[in-house]
């Protein structure tokens, strides 16, 4: 992988859930990595961070020095320490002192238990940071952007509107920059079963979707009519599209998920500074037995550093 260059900042790191993988996987790419170790710093349990500091890195602990998790047996001291971690690394992003934040995986029910007001890290860092954000999904064979994320599907059609549509195409044409593309294709998922076949099967392609990705095309010649979402994403792998817009979470996280479920990285979008994360979970199931793989963790990395070079500046905001 590409090493950090001298000039650039550090990349802030959490751990997530001290309970969880997120610890152990990040532990194991920081063993092997054979590069600038100054060029991160964590954040997390003090135990932990002590163990990372053996290995030539710097963090905060955070917590009492006695503290130990217990894994896959979380508790409120772990979802304290995880919501610590989170605010360490944006503040240190916003003040300029971060490249990035790169973030283990957190569990969304016990950090609510602490008083964390976000449906998710995505929300807390638009929060914390301004901006608009977007979701996207980058995998080897796949990148996703979704229109609209944590909501129940039945206000999809409701929530869905001109404006997030328009910050998803804005965004899914930067991630395809960012990618290499000079002429991004972008392709858009219907809202209804065969984009609605015409009125047939559902009118909001008809009504509003489709005139509006067609006024999009002046700025954004290469992103598609709505098209039917169960072929879509098989017309990617193909190669006839650089990136997919997915209209809601299920949508784009299933292909997502079933095809790069161990090296696919969530990336904050539309944000004044970046933000990456492996796209799995806590694995409280696994935590601590030696299982987790860490390529989704080392893929998070590598998606931070491809935005830093693309735009070095974008985090240097103090």
């Amino acid at each position: 992988m590409p090493d950090q260059s001298e000039d650039s900042n550090p990349i802030a790191i959490t751990s997530g859930d001290p309970a969880g993988v997120g610890p152990e996987v990040i532990y194991k790419w920081a063993r092997s990595y054979p590069g600038n170790r100054k060029g991160y710093v964590f954040f997390g349990s003090e135990p932990w961070v002590a163990s990372l500091r053996a290995l030539g890195y710097t963090g905060q602990g955070l917590g009492r020095g006695d503290y130990q998790a217990i894994p896959g047996n979380p508790k409120m001291a772990d979802s304290l320490i995880a919501r610590e971690a989170l605010i360490k690394a944006a503040h240190g992003c916003q003040a300029g002192h971060y490249a990035a934040a790169v973030t283990g995986p957190v569990s969304k029910e016990n950090l609510r238990a602490t008083g964390f007001r976000h449906p998710g890290q995505t929300e807390f860092f638009a929060a914390e940071w301004g901006g608009s954000p977007v979701m996207g999904f980058v995998g080897r064979r796949l990148k996703v952007v979704l229109a609209t994320w944590h909501i129940p599907l039945h206000e999809v059609s409701h929530e869905l509107s001109p404006v997030k549509l328009i910050r998803a195409v804005t965004q899914a044409d930067l991630l395809s920059r960012v990618y290499g593309a000079t002429r991004p294709r972008i392709g858009v998922c219907g809202l209804n079963p065969h984009a609605g076949e015409k009125g047939l099967l559902g009118v909001e392609e008809c009504e509003w979707i489709d005139p509006l990705l067609e006024d999009l095309r002046q700025k954004f010649p290469g992103v598609s009519a709505t098209q039917a979402a169960d072929s879509l994403f098989w017309r990617a792998l193909k190669g006839e599209f650089d990136v997919i817009v997915a209209l809601y979470h299920d949508q784009g996280l299933i292909p997502v998920k079933t095809l790069e479920f161990e090296h696919a990285v969530n990336v904050t979008l539309g944000l004044p500074c970046i933000r990456t994360s492996p796209d799995h979970g806590t694995g409280y199931s696994i935590a601590g037995k030696d299982k987790a793989d860490s390529s989704s963790f080392a893929a998070a990395l590598e998606v931070a550093r491809r935005f830093i070079r693309f735009n070095p500046h974008v985090s240097q905001n103090s």
